[in-house]
């Protein structure tokens, strides 16, 4: 997959993936589902979503560190501020030969443009908050957020 394919993909997925409304029930659901995937699967990750600046759900799996809680705090922030997953601000610097501190002047020991955060985005609001998972390769990270919110959405 080239990396415009994969950008286009990752664009579609966020556009598709809105929620109507996101309570403090959405969230423990959400996180609830992530963390059963997680378990069948036997990751070794923490989740962690957030509605603006507070923290609704965590949850450590065994195997994850608290390095963890601070690679999710780095990429929460990437989509605090750019309104977009931490997979695809970081895919969209790289397909331009771009670093996310040489572009934007942040510091990388407190963003990480890395797949894992994924914004809760509410229709005719904006985004709200993030869902995350650390502790796979960022691309693993990414696909769990999503398969999770996709079938969280279906039901």
């Amino acid at each position: 997959m080239t990396d415009d394919d994969l950008i286009a993909r990752l664009e579609e997925q966020e556009r598709r993936l809105t929620f109507t409304r996101f309570t403090n029930a959405d969230a423990w659901q959400l996180g609830c589902l992530l963390v059963d995937l997680a378990t069948g699967r036997e990751l070794p990750v923490a989740v962690d979503i957030r509605r603006g600046a507070q923290q609704l759900f965590h949850a450590a799996l065994p195997g994850s560190t608290a390095d963890n809680d601070h690679w999710i705090a780095r990429k929460v922030r990437v989509v605090e501020r750019f309104a977009a997953s931490s997979y695809l601000v970081g895919r969209r610097l790289a397909a331009r030969g771009d670093a996310l501190d040489a572009k934007y002047g942040v510091d990388p020991a407190d963003y990480a443009a890395h797949g894992g955060a994924f914004p809760v985005r509410v229709e005719g609001v904006g985004v709200v908050g993030a869902v995350t998972v650390s502790g796979l390769p960022q691309a693993e990270d990414h696909a769990l957020v999503v398969e999770a919110i996709e079938t969280y959405l279906a039901d």
